[in-house]
């Protein structure tokens, strides 16, 4: 099994242990941000839990307690500075200090990016960007007075590549991973550095985010295999509160692509170009919609009911043989090109 973390240290782990820790969490109706909670909750952390709808967040937080965690619902919504502000407030109030926080929220609208509407476009930027940054002013205050503590931004590994119909989705990781990267500076020389920042590089996960995602394609979304299952994030995010990283990748694919990224970037572009097209969707048509872009799920669902499907197992071998294959090439290309330049 390889190592998921990429970096070197960020900063100073959490001031005290889990179970006696309080995260906050956005984005904890569904997906990674329940499993998260699932996982903190197991360890006896009190999670603060922030989401659009009540209803699924109440769900969250009922089975947290299950677990033998403590819980706090919080509605937020994270494009409000104003409703951040109340969640870190609230969380500090009920627990008596913030120890980290996670930024997890996010939506996407897939298609070609001339045929995604401008409001959807804007609204992915709001939520998924601006939501970060709201988290951020939100929680760095109450982490200072904590003594330190730890800051996850959940990003994607699509903010280190790229892939098509996903333009607004991309523009939004990427920036995510440029902000933490100067985050982090500001703190270091600013004193700060017992705040860690640490952003999280996930592959495809089984979660609600295909179906649920605003859909400009004409067709059926379906995730990217190889899908892994939202705890493998939601472990990552937990292993980053103990001993924090820059950046740590979830899942195995992840780490592949972004090596293949770096090595022979030109190729891999064009590679994960095509193998996008033929691998996010399926046979069935889809009117446009904007999926839940503007309206919050009811439902608490951490995952999204992909792992059962027979076609995975082959998409998946596909899948790695392809992205060995592009390394490969790119390696050789790689070698080839520093030959040429020290026989000269």
């Amino acid at each position: 099994m390889t190592r998921p973390e990429r970096g070197y240290r960020s900063g100073m782990p959490l001031t005290r242990s889990l179970d006696d820790s309080t995260v906050v969490i956005t984005g904890a109706s569904s997906g990674i941000g329940t499993a998260t909670a699932y996982a903190l909750a197991r360890r006896g952390a009190a999670v603060v839990l922030a989401a659009r709808s009540e209803p699924a967040l109440r769900q969250v937080a009922q089975r947290c307690r299950e677990l033998g965690g403590r819980a706090l619902v919080v509605p937020t919504d994270v494009t409000d500075l104003e409703s951040v502000q109340r969640l870190a407030d609230r969380a500090a109030a009920e627990f008596g200090r913030i120890d980290a926080w996670v930024n997890n929220a996010a939506v996407s609208a897939v298609g070609l990016f001339d045929e995604i509407p401008v409001a959807e476009f804007r609204r992915v930027l709001e939520v998924n960007l601006l939501g970060a940054v709201h988290g951020i002013k939100a929680a760095l205050p109450y982490l200072s007075a904590a003594g330190g503590g730890v800051l996850v931004n959940n990003a994607s590994v699509l903010a280190e590549i790229a892939m098509p119909y996903q333009s607004a989705y991309n523009a939004t990781k990427h920036g995510i991973r440029g902000l933490a990267d100067t985050v982090r500076q500001e703190l270091r020389v600013t004193g700060r550095g017992q705040i860690s920042v640490c952003t999280v590089l996930p592959a495809t996960i089984d979660t609600p985010f295909f179906r649920h995602a605003g859909n400009y394609s004409g067709r059926e979304l379906v995730p990217p295999p190889p899908i892994y299952p939202p705890e493998v994030v939601a472990e990552t995010i937990v292993r980053l509160l103990r001993r924090p990283r820059r950046e740590a990748y979830a899942g195995g694919a992840a780490r592949l692509f972004g090596l293949q990224w770096r090595v022979a970037p030109a190729l891999v572009e064009r590679t994960l170009g095509w193998y996008a097209h033929r691998t996010q969707f399926g046979p069935g048509a889809r009117v446009d919609s904007s999926g839940n872009v503007f309206h919050a799920d009811a439902q608490a669902q951490r995952d999204g009911g992909w792992h059962g499907r027979r076609r995975q197992l082959v998409r998946m071998t596909a899948a790695f043989g392809l992205a060995a294959a592009g390394t490969a090439v790119g390696t050789m290309a790689a070698i080839n090109r520093r030959s040429r330049l020290a026989g000269r």
